[in-house]
């Protein structure tokens, strides 16, 4: 008969590091009786389960097997992963390869999925509390150098001790109701209705990566979801032409950025980047002197776009700032994008940089005080621009509703004028990505209230683009 005891104490896990002062690895410790064991971990997030495992079971009264170290009720039962330990282990192999934005979407999805698995609501924390406790335990980053929050503390043992074990979803006659609950909750919003079509297609394709993980690591025999009919929502591929301004209506805007006061001043040129080259918002914010490869007096310009900086929330980036520098959308490190510059914008961006030069590392926008170009400060401007630019009925409307319809009113006027292989081909700027025609699907024609143009005739329909605007000097 194995020798057992109830004498058990369970220390602080250790933290091991290099001569670099690197860690490591993560060391459990704890004594049975009058001998120290050890286990050490690769990632935190596994030391801190296996450690909460051991004070549950002091807790609860177990008696620990002096041979083996465990609890004894380890030895009967059948090895498992649990649910959220397992989702841990998942976010950790998928953060050194994926963007902050793909990270805060898989932590997103597991804190959805994960509502749907407890195995209790006994003594359960308040919802925001234990989603609050997951955003963060899905963090890499911070889990990995930092104690949780005092405030979370108990939220993550409860979500520890209370989500399934994966083998559930192995069950003859259960696993497929379980595969479908959680294929059901990640395709609903927080208050219960259906997510848009976007959403649910993403975080179920999340999901199903997720489920191959625990296939690939031997957890799951079969990726559970595979059992499970589900209908893919139709999702919408084409812009939405209520939201895609016209050339009279982009004039109005930006006149009324312009009188936005200093803020406007410093991001007439900004908006306009995204209207004139067909930018996204994280471009533009990128965007460096050096980017700027002619600024002519009369005619087009060029730039050459090496990167972009999307925000993903500080939370998501390994610097632990809202944005991060990347490589560009749908292009390789390194690969660079050429983009025309339109005669109104090249304007617009030689008064701003004599005006108000460049910030940090040569940056064209910056805030007033030099610092980086943040969302909150542009939509501000964005917004009380549109509101002061637009008649109530438009206002109103989907017109315009987000910075990023500039980019969809540039891309559509340039197909609809016939330039060929628009956006980056303009006037023989090549583009890869999308041919002509899938853009063409994708991108209707910014007409309100106009008829569409004759596609031959693209030159008079470019050069209608430039705005009547007062001169420089009377600015």
């Amino acid at each position: 008969m194995t020798a057992t005891t109830f004498r058990v104490r369970v220390y602080k896990t250790e933290k091991r590091k290099n001569a670099k002062g690197v860690i490591t690895s993560y060391r459990v410790l704890w004594k049975v009786g009058d001998e120290l064991w050890k286990e050490s971990f690769s990632k935190a997030a596994l030391a801190d389960a296996f450690r909460s495992k051991l004070v549950t079971a002091t807790r609860e009264g177990e008696a620990f097997s002096t041979s083996t170290g465990r609890p004894v009720s380890w030895d009967r039962e059948e090895p498992s992963l649990g649910w959220y330990t397992f989702t841990l282990a998942y976010a950790d192999a998928k953060w050194p390869y994926a963007s902050p934005n793909h990270r805060r979407g898989i932590a997103e999805t597991l804190t959805d999925a994960t509502e749907a698995l407890f195995t209790s609501e006994t003594g359960a924390p308040p919802r925001e509390v234990s989603r609050a406790a997951l955003r963060w335990s899905y963090s890499t980053r911070i889990r990995d150098q930092k104690e949780p929050p005092t405030e979370l503390q108990e939220a993550i043992r409860w979500l520890d001790q209370h989500t399934v074990q994966l083998r559930v979803f192995s069950e003859s006659g259960k696993g497929a109701t379980v595969a479908r609950a959680v294929l059901d909750r990640v395709s609903r919003t927080k208050t219960g209705d259906l997510a848009a079509a976007n959403t649910a297609n993403r975080k179920r394709a999340i999901l199903n990566n997720a489920m191959e993980y625990a296939r690939e690591i031997g957890a799951l025999p079969v990726n559970p979801l595979k059992g499970v009919k589900w209908t893919k929502p139709r999702t919408l591929t084409t812009v939405d032409p209520r939201a895609v301004i016209n050339i009279e209506q982009a004039r109005r805007f930006l006149a009324a950025v312009r009188k936005c006061g200093q803020r406007g001043e410093r991001m007439e040129a900004f908006f306009a980047c995204m209207y004139f080259a067909a930018l996204r918002p994280e471009e533009v914010v990128d965007l460096r002197s050096e980017h700027l490869v002619s600024l002519p007096d009369d005619g087009w310009g060029e730039m050459q776009l090496t990167n972009a900086e999307p925000r993903a929330g500080s939370r998501w980036t390994n610097s632990g700032k809202p944005r991060e520098r990347r490589a560009l959308k749908h292009r390789a490190d390194g690969e660079t994008r050429p983009v025309p510059i339109h005669p109104d914008l090249a304007t617009l961006l030689r008064v701003h940089l004599e005006k108000f030069g460049t910030g940090p590392e040569g940056r064209v926008f910056v805030g007033p005080r030099g610092g980086q170009m943040t969302d909150r400060a542009y939509l501000k401007v964005f917004h009380e621009a549109r509101a002061a630019a637009f008649t109530p009925e438009e206002a109103a409307s989907p017109l315009m509703d987000v910075p990023y319809a500039l980019r969809h009113a540039a891309v559509s006027t340039w197909l609809n004028a016939g330039v060929p292989g628009a956006p980056g081909s303009c006037m023989g700027w090549p583009q890869r990505g999308r041919s002509a025609s899938g853009l063409r699907q994708v991108h209707p024609w910014p007409g309100v209230g106009s008829h569409a143009p004759d596609l031959g005739r693209y030159p008079p329909l470019i050069t209608g683009t430039h705005w009547e605007r007062p001169p420089v000097d009377g600015r």
